[in-house]
């Protein structure tokens, strides 16, 4: 089999493995597509070695095709699509006690603490593993993954019709939980100084702005009797984003964070006083929000092709990554296994 191994830092080789049986209790999924993430960008650039270690198998957002049967499996059938939710919790520390696994203190993270997709067979702990409709195209699936993250953020503000929400940064997570906000009926207004990026969101139906020349905050308040927004997402994950987050809330609002940032802001804490502002984090998913996000992109409430900017064999993966490293006309960028996986 087929496999994209992390050597070192900007070094990806393609490596020829032997074949492994699925172990008691797990599935092997015969892999479609792979997705690139910002994730797998730290890790191409070895920020997260100490994690991650060398010769590792890389990648968490994907679809497939159930391949093998591990021993001790039940409800399966070979040839079933599929996708995975990666993370593992540990059942035991305090946020699993509390029914917060999602943020469980010891979290496997498949894909960056064991092997993960970007190989043509992986075999994975079948309770991770989530059925997907027949008619649902698997080049779409490849994104169920990303789409739960903004499921999850989503639902973490209590987001709510008529709702108005600004979104600050339009990579695919912040395209996307304007999209699922849209959904819900909120009125959605997205913050990106990127072309491509406001022209795809439009694509979804979301308005996006040019903070380099719209007034973001002028413009809520406008629209708003002087208000401000309900909810604002900060996905950016820049100074200057959190500071128009912070700005753009009415009274009461709530500021979530999404982007990992990567050092201290400075935050208006004079405002959250003033104006009774709450600030909630937001990590990962549960497995309910994988289930909202196979529904959403199977009835076409997230057009997921309108995401996907290119899609290539794994013989391409390296050039991938570069593209998505240099940003300029790409979005979500997805690996083609299906040439060994058939």
């Amino acid at each position: 089999m087929k496999a994209v191994v992390y050597r070192r830092a900007r070094t990806l080789d393609i490596e020829e493995r032997p074949e492994e049986e699925p172990r008691p209790g797990e599935l092997g999924i015969a892999v479609a597509y792979t997705g690139i993430c910002g994730t797998d960008l730290h890790i191409y650039h070895g920020d997260m070695d100490a994690r991650v270690g060398a010769e590792a198998v890389i990648g968490h957002e994907m679809s497939g095709r159930i391949a093998k049967i591990g021993s001790g499996v039940v409800g399966w059938s070979v040839g079933q699509p599929v996708t995975v939710m990666p993370t593992r919790s540990c059942g035991k520390c305090p946020a699993c006690h509390r029914g917060h696994s999602h943020v469980c203190h010891n979290m496997q993270f498949l894909g960056i603490d064991s092997p993960g997709a970007m190989q043509s067979l992986w075999n994975v702990p079948a309770d991770l593993v989530l059925a997907l409709p027949a008619e649902l195209s698997l080049e779409h699936a490849a994104l169920i993954e990303p789409t739960a993250v903004a499921v999850h953020d989503v639902r973490r503000a209590s987001v709510g019709t008529d709702d108005h929400v600004v979104v600050i940064g339009g990579g695919p997570v912040g395209v996307l939980i304007a999209a699922v906000a849209r959904h819900r009926g909120a009125r959605v207004v997205l913050v990106e100084p990127d072309r491509f990026r406001r022209q795809v969101a439009a694509e979804l139906g979301v308005e996006a702005f040019d903070p380099a020349v719209t007034d973001v905050v002028a413009l809520v308040n406008g629209r708003t009797m002087g208000a401000g927004a309900d909810i604002a997402f900060e996905v950016s994950g820049s100074a200057a984003g959190v500071t128009t987050a912070v700005d753009v809330l009415t009274t009461r609002g709530r500021l979530v964070m999404v982007a990992i940032h990567p050092q201290p802001r400075p935050v208006n804490l004079h405002r959250f006083f003033w104006r009774e502002l709450e600030l909630l984090g937001a990590r990962l998913y549960q497995r309910d929000d994988m289930t909202e996000a196979i529904r959403l992109i199977a009835t076409g409430a997230v057009a997921a092709d309108r995401l996907i900017s290119r899609v290539g064999p794994i013989d391409t993966v390296s050039e991938a990554f570069t593209a998505l490293e240099a940003g300029g006309s790409v979005m979500k960028v997805l690996i083609d296994w299906q040439e060994h996986t058939r």
